[in-house]
């Protein structure tokens, strides 16, 4: 049966794999030229009690030929590999899904440390789903048992027996996976064999057995050619400061210190010292942003990753990149806060640690990205803007983009827009530290020993030419207001904001960041009803785009999504309050349903 897109759930204790599972299967399907979204969906304890809906660890894929916007409200097809797995998402089930449990793994005990009061394969508490319970665990060790492994070895390839049924029940080819076992296990070969074993134990489980009484098929997706990858969002991330480096024609430096969920961006660019790249893996947050305020002033294009907790830390630091006027990037992939709040989910909870979060008057420019691909673009542009407005810049990314991954298109550089530095080789005897460009009020930049350019720079007060130390109360004051018009002044180098509806007058959906896919989904199916509705994504959050306030005045009612408390309305309440925004809000962790946002939607335009 041929359907246009499926979303599939692999879900088990936080030592079955499922991460695993879910990352080869993405890898599959993103080869097959499917379009893909992915939700990566874990605990952050090291390790939850075993058994236990707080050890369940998730991996949600949406893919298909067309209209994949999002990871997908709920699953069509789960996998379950115990009790816990099932308990932990039975809540947020379709009717008539398919549920894929591991029959072994629902004894008593376990169905009792989930929480069942009887063992739902048998109670016909699931007679509303399509169940298909199959011996997992004892099919994977009979199929892997010549080898000869201990039994706890033989049972970690269950979730390979597992990928084996999902992969034969989307009529996807093995060959893939099987060549990254060989890749992946060349020096444990064992390993490599017992795992190609199980996989295709359970594809042919599932092909022989009438367990599972029809195979899908989804076609690919119409994509503009070229050449495409899968990318989580703090790969592309670190790809697109590869290329901004490579434009500009400067050394990338990344100094950090690992946090959840930015490590990756790190690690990243760490496998590509081919590049040139530097990575230093600091010994706290404020050496890692303080290194990369160092490697800016010696001329290097300066990355900083981290999250919530992190960035507070970071925060005296970024006074100093913005009084210095040093071009950075801070990245912030957010996560649930406060403190270490919730590490692995997602949130948009640092809008305003990033716009207002410092010190003094200290403007500074905040960008956004929308989906795991576009951490490329915004990446590269979050160094353009650094380097010819010589400011630092904090990039906004969510755990839900940085983890989550798409098919990326491959761009060659000469695809991308120029990147100019402002930097000064030679000596010039007119030149002061803090002499600027008359448009962007941007000073110029000098890495230190150059000849005849010999200068200061620190946390101090500058005067507004030399950059030598001024306590002068009226320097100051200027100072104070060229640091904020230098900011402002970047929106005419940035370009005007887009929205989707441009019929519609009633209703204007505004959010930011990495809900940008759900949101859109949402809004695109009532456009498609024919509702007067029209929706807006921002991605320039400081400074907003020039033509904000005119787009803002052709709806009667504006409403602003995110995953807070309120941040970004408050903050357009601040900047452009002479209108009136009406919010909606959720801080559960997770991501927007299409369908909250279409009842949310709805109810709206049926109010007078």
């Amino acid at each position: 049966m041929i359907v246009e897109s499926a979303v599939i759930k692999f879900a088990g204790d936080s030592g079955d794999g499922m991460q695993l599972v879910g990352t080869l299967f993405t890898e599959n399907v993103a080869l097959m030229g499917n379009a893909i979204a992915t939700f990566p969906d874990f605990p952050s304890e090291i390790r939850a009690p075993q058994g236990t809906v707080a050890g369940v660890s998730g991996f949600q894929i949406h893919f298909g030929s067309s209209g994949v916007h999002s990871p997908g409200d709920a699953p069509d097809v789960l996998v379950a590999m115990n009790p816990a797995a099932l308990k932990a998402n039975i809540h947020n089930l379709k009717a008539n899904c398919m549920i894929l449990v591991d029959s072994d793994s629902f004894g008593k005990r376990d169905i009792d440390k989930a929480g069942f009061e009887s063992n739902p394969l048998e109670d016909d508490s699931l007679s509303g789903y399509k169940v298909v319970a199959a011996p997992i665990t004892s099919l994977t060790k009979a199929a892997v048992s010549e080898l000869g492994l201990d039994n706890k070895s033989a049972d970690r390839c269950k979730n390979m027996f597992t990928l084996g049924m999902v992969l034969w029940l989307f009529n996807e080819p093995i060959e893939y996976t099987i060549q990254y076992f060989d890749q992946k296990f060349k020096k444990k070969p064992l390993i490599g064999e017992a795992n190609k074993k199980a996989l295709n134990a359970g594809y042919n489980y599932a092909l022989t057995t009438e367990i599972i009484k029809s195979a899908y098929q989804v076609l690919p997706a119409k994509n503009t050619p070229g050449t495409y990858r899968n990318m989580t969002g703090n790969q592309s991330a670190a790809w697109g400061f590869m290329a901004a480096a490579e434009k500009a024609a400067k050394p990338l430096f990344l100094g950090s210190y690992p946090i959840t969920p930015a490590t990756d961006i790190m690690q990243e660019l760490a496998k590509h010292k081919w590049s040139g790249a530097r990575v230093f893996q600091a010994e706290d947050e404020i050496a890692g942003i303080c290194s990369a305020i160092g490697a800016a002033f010696a001329g290097n294009i300066a990355v900083t990753t981290t999250s919530g907790p992190g960035m507070a830390l970071k925060t005296e630091a970024i006074g100093l990149a913005i009084m210095t006027e040093l071009p950075i990037v801070i990245v912030d992939v957010q996560r649930g806060g406060p403190s270490t709040g919730l590490p692995t989910k997602t949130e948009q909870s640092d809008l305003m640690q990033a716009v207002w979060g410092r010190n003094g008057e200290s403007p500074i420019v905040v960008l956004s990205a929308s989906r795991p691909s576009d951490c490329f673009d915004w990446a590269y542009e979050a160094v353009r803007i650094a380097v010819e407005h010589m400011t630092p810049v904090i990039l906004l990314t969510e755990s839900y983009l940085g983890n989550g991954a798409e098919p990326w298109k491959i761009k060659r550089l000469a695809e991308m827009p120029a990147i100019t530095p402002r930097t000064l080789n030679q000596a010039d005897s007119l030149w002061k530290p803090y002499s600027r460009d008359l448009d962007k009020l941007a000073r110029s930049w000098v890495v230190p020993g150059t000849a005849g350019m010999q200068h200061r720079i620190g946390g101090l007060e500058k005067d507004e030419c030399t950059g030598c130390v001024s306590h002068n109360p009226l320097n100051h004051e200027k100072m104070v207001h060229i640091r904020k018009e230098k900011i402002q002044r970047i929106a005419n180098y940035i370009p005007l904001q887009k929205y989707k509806g441009k019929d519609a007058n009633d209703l204007l959906v505004v959010c930011w960041g990495g809900q940008f896919g759900i949101v859109l989904g949402a809004v695109m199916e009532l456009q498609e009803e024919n509702k007067n509705i029209a929706f807006t994504n921002f991605n320039y959050i400081n400074p907003l785009p020039k033509n904000t306030e005119e787009i803002f005045a052709k709806f009667k009612r504006i409403i602003v999504f995110e995953l807070n408390t309120g941040q970004f309305a408050n903050y357009l309440r601040a900047v452009l309050p002479q209108f009136k925004y009406k919010q909606y809000n959720k801080i559960q962790g997770l991501p927007f349903t299409v369908k909250e946002l279409k009842t949310k939607f709805n109810q709206i335009l049926s109010e007078s």
